[in-house]
């Protein structure tokens, strides 16, 4: 079996203000492409598929338009990630064209999609059984799983209460993740029971240990924590965890982990990597790579390999983001030839800020989306000063321009300054 691995899309998401819409566009008419020359026979997308729950109306249609096309040539499942809607985004899971799924409710959690392969290809007849997990909030979640609350992760054991209701779980991601897959090993292990040769993929949208984060992800942290331990992966019989939510592609190890409930190979290895973003939405993915995760699974009945391989197919770069630093002159000049067509952070790094900077830079780099004044300073003690009550506001101010720009401010500057401060005391005294 072959299976496309991506997520993290955003779409409707902008750059510092610039669209994104058309290269997010770009990006899945290659996803078509891959799919069908590489004879794929799943898409995964491992949620975030919007930027936010209610996207705008042209990313809704890009959505549909690309689903559509994918489902010409493979199975697709889908789940939200902490950026969509579940709701939203899977309001026809039920009434969708056959070959997509779309797995937004925590109701089917531990419950697969049994995908047979697409094509001859040698793959045997051993089905692909894809457990798709929505985002799990712990807010949430932890009352809906809270029926597995008899394991690791539960509040103390988690004792009915009356009437049968059960004490919610902890609340925390690795609760009700540790609870999703207590869902999944058990289901797993039932049907392994039946088929030994069946392939298992779980996906499944969180922070887990060991994954480097971006800037641009949003905070997931409930009661100040965020992450999943990677071991909550280890151990069911999960031949690969396809991840969401950090945008860096990345893999994370899983620790060999002995349950008695694995489906297959107790303590056998989990390949679990996170795909990344298509594109970089911070100056913080500066020097990612990014890809899509392109994985082979081979039936164990046929002698296959029991570990995934996965191939990481680089994704096309519709501009390039950079960074440029130097004096105005440096880069009016030749130093920034190089850097004209990149989305841009420029660093001027001149004594004195340079006049009408913003406009000098945007008329020489059309794409720059950041212009910061960095003048260099002598290496010196910090002073830090306290600004009480008895403190000439005038004088403040003077400081911070001094602080900010290098240099005192100007006479002109300083009666810019008085004169605004007069206008705001005299507004204050006839309020």
């Amino acid at each position: 079996m072959r299976i496309l691995h991506t997520s993290d899309w955003h779409l409707g998401r902008t750059l510092h203000g610039v669209d994104l819409l058309e290269h997010q566009a770009a990006h899945l008419d290659h996803l078509v492409e891959l799919t069908r020359t590489e004879r794929v026979d799943a898409v995964v997308v491992a949620g975030d598929v919007y930027d936010r729950a209610i996207p705008p109306v042209d990313a809704v249609s890009l959505l549909s338009d690309a689903v559509t096309r994918l489902a010409e040539h493979a199975h697709v499942v889908v789940t939200p990630g902490n950026h969509d809607s579940a709701v939203r985004l899977g309001f026809g899971d039920r009434v969708m064209r056959p070959g997509v799924h779309l797995r937004a409710r925590l109701a089917d959690v531990g419950s697969p999609v049994v995908l047979a392969p697409r094509r001859g290809s040698g793959t045997g007849d051993a089905p692909l059984l894809v457990y798709a997990l929505p985002y799990l909030d712990p807010d949430t979640a932890r009352h809906a799983l809270a029926d597995d609350a008899g394991s690791a992760g539960a509040d103390h054991g988690a004792a009915p209460r009356a009437g049968g209701a059960r004490t919610p779980l902890a609340r925390s991601h690795e609760a009700v993740m540790g609870a999703a897959m207590r869902r999944v090993g058990a289901d797993l292990a039932r049907r392994r029971a039946q088929d030994p040769a069946a392939r298992a993929v779980v996906v499944g949208h969180a922070f887990v240990v060991g994954g480097l984060a971006s800037e641009s992800e949003r905070d997931i942290r409930v009661g100040g924590v965020d992450a999943v331990p990677a071991a909550t992966f280890g151990g069911w019989g999960i031949d690969y965890v396809a991840l969401g939510h950090l945008h860096g592609p990345q893999r994370v190890t899983v620790p060999d982990v002995s349950r008695e409930t694995a489906g297959h190979g107790s303590g056998s290895a989990t390949v679990a990597r996170y795909s990344g973003s298509p594109l970089a939405f911070s100056f913080s993915e500066l020097h990612q790579r990014k890809s899509t995760a392109l994985v082979d699974l081979d039936p164990l009945g046929a002698g296959g390999d029991p570990d995934a391989a996965v191939e990481l197919v680089p994704a096309p770069v519709p501009r390039r983001l950079a960074e440029v630093t130097g004096t105005l002159d440096d880069l009016l000049g030749t130093v920034g030839e190089q850097y004209v067509d990149d989305w841009l952070r420029v660093v001027v790094t001149d004594p004195v800020r340079p006049t009408e900077l913003y406009a000098r830079v945007r008329a020489r780099f059309p794409h720059a989306l950041q212009v910061t004044h960095r003048p260099p300073r002598v290496a010196e003690r910090e002073v830090v000063t306290a600004v009480g009550p008895g403190r000439d506001p005038l004088d403040v101010a003077r400081d911070f321009v001094e602080h900010v720009a290098g240099h005192a401010p100007s006479a002109a500057e300083v009666a810019v300054l008085r004169e605004a401060f007069e206008l705001a005391l005299a507004e204050e005294r006839s309020a």
